[in-house]
């Protein structure tokens, strides 16, 4: 089969049927509530510019969601141990109390019996689940340009040094240098084959990516690091105009993009990406021959690295490499991605003429 997974449209038209094929095998995230659900959950549909879509519970707390109280989505499929109900209960009830092993203790548990649960359960610890809802909520206070202290004492940290641990580990920052600091904007992207990233500053686009891509968090810090900006999620002009363009990509109307780029990379991968941008819409080309497209011949294992590094998907086409006899070697957001966007770029080609992407 082309696809390892459903398009986003596909999931939302069983979200909007309530079907409950797909009850604990992909969740719902509601971004103008902050809340995620089962596909069966009874409360009324968002709509479809409102959600995103995740595989795992674990992955809509690492997003930012908070469980649904009515559809109750950390309970999974079948009847959950009773020691996981009764903590899910109990974190529901405070979702900003700073958990220690000692209440797990108090509650008259096993610490050790709670871990091993929950990890077979959710693929993390009670300990960790609860800190993820406390600090995506310190988060968001950050952002919103709260106080450190306003934003430590709402994620229930007593302790001023822990609070900015575990703010450091997740956005790379200090709480006090993320307040008042210059900001790059974040926001999703989606398409027909799953969600994008984007960052970019008021001017130009410096990251596009499927977030599955193992290298988004490195892209990401050495951004960070290279521009001395923090990330908060927001919308710039950038932004928006890519968006546009990929719509209009993904629906078959045009492979042109005029977004401004700023892809952080040396003058060599400049370059390679310069020559990736000159690939005709429904072609490929080699490593070798993208080599000798920028006048360096000998270069092609430095061009297969500088392909790998792109920072900025589907606009600089590094799907449009292959290898020597035609295979589809690697794609950070995945070969099934590869193969769907050629031959999607195949179609298009076909139906009105190979054009060159601007």
């Amino acid at each position: 089969m082309l696809f390892e997974r459903p398009s986003d449209d596909s999931l939302y038209d069983a979200l909007i049927a309530r079907d409950p094929g797909y009850d604990g095998l992909a969740y719902v995230g509601v971004t103008s509530t902050g809340i995620f659900c089962r596909f069966t959950c009874a409360a009324r549909k968002p709509k479809r510019e409102n959600v995103r879509f995740f595989d795992t519970a674990a992955q809509c707390l690492h997003a930012g969601f908070r469980p649904c109280r009515r559809c109750r989505p950390m309970m999974g499929t079948g009847a959950p141990e009773p020691l996981v109900a009764t903590l899910l209960d109990a974190l529901d009830r405070e979702p900003e109390r700073r958990w220690l092993e000692a209440d797990v203790v108090a509650m008259g548990l096993d610490a050790s019996t709670v871990r091993r649960a929950f990890r077979r359960r959710f693929g993390m610890s009670f300990l960790e689940m609860a800190r993820l809802r406390r600090i995506g909520k310190a988060a968001a206070h950050l952002a919103e340009g709260d106080s450190v202290v306003d934003a430590q004492l709402d994620a229930g940290f007593s302790s001023g040094s822990g609070f900015r641990a575990a703010v450091t580990r997740l956005l790379g920052e200090t709480p006090a240098r993320l307040r008042g600091k210059a900001m790059l904007k974040a926001d999703w992207i989606e398409t027909p084959i799953g969600p994008m990233i984007a960052i970019a500053d008021h001017h130009a686009l410096h990251i596009l990516e499927f977030l599955e891509r193992k290298a988004l968090a490195t892209e990401v810090r050495k951004l960070q690091a290279a521009t001395g900006s923090a990330i908060a999620f927001g919308r710039s002009a950038p932004i928006g105009q890519v968006e546009a363009e990929l719509s209009a990509y993904f629906a078959g109307r045009s492979a042109d993009f005029a977004t401004r780029l700023a892809p952080l990379g040396t003058s060599f991968e400049q370059q390679v990406w310069g020559g990736l941008r000159r690939i005709t819409v429904g072609t490929t080309a080699t490593y070798s021959g993208l080599a000798a497209d920028i006048g360096n011949p000998a270069a092609v294992r430095a061009v297969g690295r500088a392909n790998g590094a792109n920072p900025i998907a589907v606009v600089i086409p590094c799907h449009r490499v292959v290898g020597a006899a035609g295979d589809l070697t690697g794609y950070g957001g995945g070969l099934w991605r590869k193969r769907w966007l050629l031959e999607h770029e195949r179609r298009m080609a076909v139906g009105r003429g190979a054009a060159p992407v601007s």
